[in-house]
């Protein structure tokens, strides 16, 4: 290596923006979510009263974190780290419908304990429902970071400016890939492999819808891609596995893939 190259590596040092690290912003939201849900913890609170200084100190801890970052320097860190606390009520609300849409839908499920602890779809979701609470503030960088670390951890990549509606449930999960623009509505169900993507992804197209609309109570079979923001599943609609879809389809549809299957036995000699 020249000295040219130890120079440019210098300069992209000098040059780079400050934004904590994905681990402490990561570890931010997970002290919320084990608050919000002990199951994921051995932590023990002896009053109210310490359950609500710590919901303080966690406010204060995005507050230091907005400072710290430099994409958020046109935030107002005070204003908006007070408005995402006040939305934690909502988000816990929705998280439970979320556990609860798990234990209804799946025969494995035993608890809501193990949903909590165990489930990687859930884990996900969690980190979802705070990362876009983040992303409807404006606050740049932040719901990505939080949303790409879930990604690394569980193969499931939601984008934090979809919209996602209450009694959400991911099916084993990996693989799912949900776009910035996609509007997903109740009771949806999503097994592995599923992509709700983008037709095209041309630069030009950033502030237009691009990802498809799932109305509710709709359940997509794993490996189904479903593709374009024209394209709207109607409600209780089943879209079997390894679909590929451009176009909308009605209300009540069931969509499945016919590959052809052929059996040939061998003769023993």
């Amino acid at each position: 290596m020249n000295k040219e190259f130890f120079q440019h590596i210098f300069d992209k040092h000098q040059q780079a923006e400050p934004v904590p690290p994905t681990k402490e912003i990561a570890a931010w939201a997970l002290r919320i979510i084990r608050l919000l849900f002990p199951e994921q913890t051995k932590e023990y609170f002896r009053s109210e009263e310490e359950i609500e200084i710590q919901f303080k100190n966690l406010e204060l801890e995005l507050r230091n974190i907005l400072i710290s970052t430099y994409q958020c320097k046109s935030c107002n860190p005070e204003s908006e780290a007070n408005a995402f606390f006040e939305s934690i009520p909502e988000i816990y609300r929705t998280l439970k419908t979320d556990i609860q849409a798990i234990i209804e839908g799946d025969p494995a499920a035993k608890s809501e304990f193990e949903v909590v602890r165990a489930y990687p779809g859930f884990y996900a979701i969690t980190f979802y429902r705070i990362a876009h609470e983040l992303h409807k503030l404006e606050i740049p960088l932040l719901p990505r970071i939080l949303t790409e670390y879930a990604h690394s951890k569980t193969g499931i990549d939601i984008h934090p400016g979809a919209t996602i509606d209450e009694y959400f449930f991911i099916d084993h999960g990996t693989g799912i890939v949900i776009g910035e623009s996609c509007i997903i509505g109740k009771h949806v169900k999503l097994y592995q492999g599923v992509t709700l993507g983008a037709l095209s992804v041309e630069k030009t197209l950033a502030n237009t819808k691009r990802h498809p609309t799932v109305e509710n109570n709709v359940v997509i079979y794993s490996g189904a891609t479903i593709l374009g923001g024209n394209t709207v599943i109607g409600e209780h609609s089943i879209i079997g596995g390894n679909v590929w879809l451009t176009k909308s389809v009605p209300s009540y549809s069931t969509v499945y893939h016919k590959p052809e299957i052929k059996v040939v036995e061998r003769v023993m000699e």
